[in-house]
């Protein structure tokens, strides 16, 4: 069914200055990856059309800052409404650019509009403070909105890291120039469609599409830009940062993770296997939090090892607009870097249990699809260890060591998500303590939510999106000093 259907209508056009606008640059075609068909071509700008859309935010960040914030919720809250309305468009442009099942596409949606609103109301609440002073002058906090933003998305999740980024930053007051991926640009253009029919002001929100290296390096060098912020891979983040540090604005990243997911002897083991499967295979393991390396604990490894072969079976592949568990990895590049971790795992010892191979017969022909796999045996040689897996592999390890498994969990360079299963507190109070880790789940893997910070360390980035933290990484604190006395 899916393999037939049209793709919904959607802009192709860059948005600048509350205008539709052709690009200068050659059109960039957007495939579908479970079928290898060209959805669309999309308008691409270059130097001219990005230094156009920051001058056009330039230009609303005065008038967009000074406005009263339950303006600013009032027309956010309106995007709400607007998104949730377009629901079921917005998720099918999602599955057929990205692959994710529908249903994983509308539950992003959802969260689209629940991170509006949210964001509606905490930018009500960026408040100041009166300082007491020891003379008769009035000492004044205040938070106001740091200027134009530079937001520079990922293709995993093409909706909602738009909206996670754009809404504290127009909450707070600051108006947006979006870069989004150029694997997933329809998502980004039929957000923008709404934006205008919103009735923002012209400026206050622009989308340009074009070379990544090209716009970014603007973006990050152009003393109109105050603040960028990006969610990608750790080196290009680095790059970014490189490129922003001469002109000193506020940067935040969302960088790469590794996730360790620790199952202990005393953990609740079905809830556990059952977490790891729903967990691993959200948007077939292109999740930047996603569980990378199983620790289980080898007095419940058989046990843990039987549960995930029976339940891997369940596991479906196919085209996300069907009803399917899993959709295909974004490109070849994708997978060809699991192939090569499986292989490497493989040729150095660790046995497949399930899966291990793309399927490319049948309907599965022009897609990018892999098995749901699982391996065992893995050990700090293979590279599946150490490098970040963007696909379905379960790669099991053994441990027998509280201490020593937080020391392997803690062993990467990164340090965004983390999860364990244990009941006993006293592991769960040592274990919570000593991730390194921005966020840890404990019998749990719901870690990314409206209301609370995230963001890693090390690695993994810095800065927080969501919650009251992901406001405030819009806002400089100013100091004012008032004399009320001669």
């Amino acid at each position: 069914m899916g393999k037939h259907q049209a793709l919904p209508a959607v802009e192709t056009r860059l948005y600048i200055n509350g205008k539709w606008e052709n690009g200068s640059e050659d059109a960039v075609p957007v495939t579908n990856p479970a079928t290898g068909e060209t959805l669309a071509k999309i308008q691409a700008g270059g130097e001219k059309e990005i230094k156009a859309a920051i001058e056009a935010a330039n230009q609303a960040f005065p008038e967009w800052s000074r406005k009263a914030p339950a303006e600013r919720a009032k027309l956010m809250n309106k995007m709400a409404d607007l998104v949730e309305e377009d629901a079921e468009r917005l998720a099918t442009i999602m599955t057929m650019e990205q692959g994710k099942p529908l249903t994983q596409a509308k539950g992003e949606i959802q969260t689209n509009v629940e991170n509006l609103r949210w964001n509606a109301a905490e930018g009500q609440r960026l408040l100041g403070e009166i300082v007491p002073s020891p003379a008769t002058n009035q000492w004044q906090v205040r938070k106001q909105a740091v200027g134009v933003v530079g937001a520079i998305t990922p293709w995993n999740f093409p909706s909602n890291m738009i909206i996670r980024k754009i809404s504290p930053a127009i909450a707070a007051g600051c108006t947006v120039i979006l870069k989004p991926s150029k694997q997933t640009p329809l998502s980004a253009l039929a957000l923008m469609e709404l934006f205008d029919k919103a009735g923002f002001p012209e400026g206050v929100v622009n989308i340009v599409m074009g070379d990544s290296s090209t716009i970014g390096t603007i973006l990050s060098e152009s003393e109109d830009v105050q603040k960028i912020t990006f969610t990608g891979s750790t080196e290009v983040g680095q790059k970014l940062n490189e490129q922003a540090a001469p002109t000193l604005k506020n940067v935040s990243m969302e960088l790469g993770g590794h996730a360790p997911y620790i199952i202990f002897p005393d953990a609740d083991i079905e809830r556990a296997v059952d977490t790891l499967i729903k967990t691993k295979f959200i948007n077939n393991g292109q999740v930047c939090t996603s569980p990378n390396r199983i620790f289980v604990h080898k007095d419940v490894k058989d046990q843990v090892t039987d549960l995930l072969v029976e339940a891997i079976k369940e596991v479906t592949v196919g085209n996300g607009l069907d009803d399917t568990t899993v959709g295909p990895l974004i490109n070849q590049d994708g997978v060809d870097k699991v192939v090569e971790q499986i292989k490497d795992a493989t040729d150095k010892g660790a046995k497949i249990l399930a899966g291990g191979h793309k399927l490319d017969e049948g309907e599965y022909a022009d897609g990018f699809f892999f098995e749901p796999t699982i391996l065992a045996g893995v050990t700090k040689e293979m590279d599946i260890f150490y490098k970040e897996t963007f696909g379905p592999v379960i790669p099991l390890i053994t441990f027998d060591d509280e201490e020593q498994v937080i020391k392997d969990a803690n062993d990467t360079e990164f340090g965004l998500a983390s999860y364990f299963f244990a009941t006993n507190i006293h592991t769960i109070d040592n274990v919570s303590n000593k991730l390194q880790y921005g966020m840890v789940g404990v019998n749990d893997t719901n870690i990314s939510n409206s209301a609370t910070p995230f963001g890693g360390v090390k690695h993994s980035g810095f800065g927080r999106e969501n919650g009251t933290y992901g406001v405030e990484e819009y806002v400089e604190v100013k100091f004012v000093n008032i004399r009320t006395a001669k």
